[in-house]
């Protein structure tokens, strides 16, 4: 009778804050206080608030308000300040777990230790919840509760389930883990709760590879994921795996077809061991520039044409098996049986042929130009050739305009290298415009300007 239970959720008016103020002037029947348990305080409306303020600040002697929430922050700085606070703390998991077993053992009933650490972790350190959730298990568990019912009914993604997927997207099964995925979602299994699942997947992984082992954060029990499995992913791959789940449970509420975006996320996840980000790509250039720099790190040597004929001597040069039963030295000349070489093994080297030497003319200008194509500006250079000329042990080029003149004479080199390839002309190569130099104006004393002008075909005004 004295100790009143409110449910802050429920009566959050302040008409109910009224009738605990009315309430308040009455002394306890049988005890020495009378008790006001508020439940989800932090649900009352501000001006309840207001209301209680002056009852709470000079409260009657005998009584009590004791207001629990979950959430402090929403309770007014001002209700805070008039109340002695204790924060309570989560129940450990291992604690929970014991506790549930125990309870199993007094009802004579049967639990799976998995089961067990299931409930335990989804109780989230409130051992209410806990048992509630065990009485619910085990209502449909027939005295014997396993992880494999409790999935079934639930609607849950077994550690082995997901770990199947993982490792038919190890070896290159694609096909196999969507399979697998359909199979889950026939069995009533949502879209949703597969997206979970994987995200405490990739997680709990992602623990496991910082060194972290206990079972009560990692949310797993670790002898149930495959060695394989945990070494088959760097830290950064899992990083990565573990965004695309959560950036995907976000964006299936705008989905087309949440589904569809389940199978693209698992699809993508065969490509998750050779994900590398540019700052694990950049690290692993360094250190194979300081392993070349250390001489700890050689580079792979290519096999020249020269060298493999040089193998090829080498392996003619061998003894034959006469030689070796003889015992004749192999490099004594033997007159009667001259080694024969294999053609296959010394081919010689193909060297370029130097045409015979004719006279270079206008048709052989597309073979210039095709032999120019990597230069672009040199090939268009190449092209502006309007007239070629050859006298004696001289080749003219005449072109369209200067500046292709200008731009053939920087690169003679490579033109007269290239024309020797085509014709076999090895002599002088002289460059010529078809326009006529433009003179200079007259009565200009600045040669910049006279030159301008002589370029753009213009006049100067005083």
């Amino acid at each position: 009778v004295d100790v009143i239970e409110i449910d802050g959720a429920s009566n959050t008016s302040v008409n109910d804050i009224r009738q605990i103020k009315d309430e308040v002037l009455f002394p306890p029947q049988t005890s020495r206080y009378k008790i006001y348990i508020i439940d989800e305080v932090h649900m009352l409306s501000t001006s309840a608030f207001n209301a209680l303020l002056k009852t709470i600040e000079e409260p009657p002697a005998y009584i009590i308000f004791i207001f629990a929430t979950t959430e402090p922050q929403k309770v007014p700085a001002t209700i805070r300040s008039r109340c002695q606070q204790f924060h309570f703390q989560l129940i450990d998991l291992h604690t929970i777990k014991a506790c549930l077993a125990e309870a199993a053992e007094e009802m004579e009933v049967k639990a799976d230790d998995d089961a067990l650490f299931w409930i335990a972790k989804e109780s989230t350190g409130s051992m209410r919840d806990a048992y509630t959730l065990f009485d619910q298990v085990l209502s449909f568990s027939n005295d014997h509760i396993t992880l494999a019912q409790i999935s079934d009914k639930l609607g849950l993604v077994g550690i082995e389930q997901i770990t199947e997927i993982v490792e038919f997207l190890l070896s290159g099964s694609n096909h196999k883990a969507l399979i697998s995925v359909q199979r889950l979602l026939d069995n009533g299994i949502s879209i949703e709760q597969c997206i979970k699942d994987f995200t405490q997947f990739f997680r709990s992984l992602l623990l496991m590879k910082e060194g972290i082992t206990e079972e009560s954060i990692l949310g797993i029990q670790t002898d149930r994921i495959p060695l394989v499995v945990r070494g088959a992913y760097t830290k950064e791959q899992l990083e990565a795996a573990l965004e695309m789940f959560l950036k995907l449970y976000r964006d299936i509420r705008f989905s087309l077809n949440p589904r569809f975006e389940l199978e693209l996320s698992i699809s993508r996840l065969a490509s998750l061991p050779y994900l590398a980000s540019s700052t694990e790509l950049v690290r692993k250039l360094a250190s194979l520039k300081e392993g070349l720099l250390n001489g700890t790190v050689s580079p792979t040597r290519m096999t020249t044409p020269q060298s493999q004929q040089e193998v090829a001597q080498q392996r003619v040069s061998e003894p034959t098996p006469a030689q070796r039963v003889t015992g004749q030295d192999p490099a004594q000349k033997v007159p009667q049986s001259p080694p024969v070489q294999d053609q296959s093994q010394t081919k010689p080297v193909e060297k370029q042929e130097i045409p015979l030497r004719r006279p270079f003319s206008k048709s052989d200008v597309p073979a210039l130009v095709a032999k120019l194509s990597k230069t672009p500006i040199l090939s268009q250079v190449a092209l502006s050739i309007k007239e070629v000329s050859q006298e004696n042990n001289s080749l003219k080029l005449t072109f369209s305009t200067g500046f292709c003149r200008d731009t053939a004479q920087e690169n003679i080199e490579l033109l007269s290298s290239l024309i020797t390839e085509i014709s076999g002309f090895t002599g002088k190569i002289t460059v010529l415009c078809a326009e006529a130099e433009q003179p200079m104006h007259k009565g200009v004393e600045d040669p910049i300007l006279s030159s301008i002008a002589s370029l753009f075909r213009g006049e100067l005004l005083n």
